[in-house]
């Protein structure tokens, strides 16, 4: 088992782990993921645990705009027959590590406020990210997004 770059021909076993958790509509990832491909220069990181030779999880970062030394992990899904194992505080981890290695200084992570998050807000808070803000009607009337914030 290993944490490594997004390849590629991860692309069609990463689109599975999104249907699978329901993080986001697989349809997007393409899209989402281009500029990681294709640009040499991009600061996006994307990664993946690896299992068995396949990914059973996947990551995706980037750095916020306007700010020195900021990143904001978007998105963190972990493959549900997988989950509980301690791969997404492997990942969790991994990321901080890299960000750390690199001269970054905070690393925040976003969710939603709806109780079926409550799972989510949880784990952020096992991996001791702080609770910053809560923006109310965020993602829509009665959905709000909830910040987490860590100093790397």
């Amino acid at each position: 088992m290993k944490i490594r770059p997004v390849e590629r021909r991860d692309l069609p076993t990463l689109k599975l782990i999104l249907d699978n958790t329901g993080l986001f509509p697989s349809s997007m990832l393409e899209d989402m993921i281009a500029d990681y491909f294709d640009n040499p220069d991009s600061t996006d990181i994307w990664f993946t645990f690896e299992a068995e030779g396949h990914p059973v999880s996947l990551a995706y970062c980037a750095p916020e705009r306007m700010t020195n030394g900021t990143y904001n992990l978007y998105a963190i899904a972990v493959h549900t027959e997988q989950q509980g194992r301690g791969i997404g505080t492997q990942m969790m981890q991994y990321i901080e590590d890299l960000l750390r290695q690199q001269g970054h200084r905070i690393l925040i992570v976003e969710t939603s406020g709806l109780a079926d998050y409550d799972r989510t807000r949880t784990f952020y808070r096992k991996c001791q990210y702080t609770q910053e803000a809560t923006i109310r009607a965020f993602y829509e009337e009665g959905e709000d997004k909830i910040i987490f914030w860590k100093k790397l």
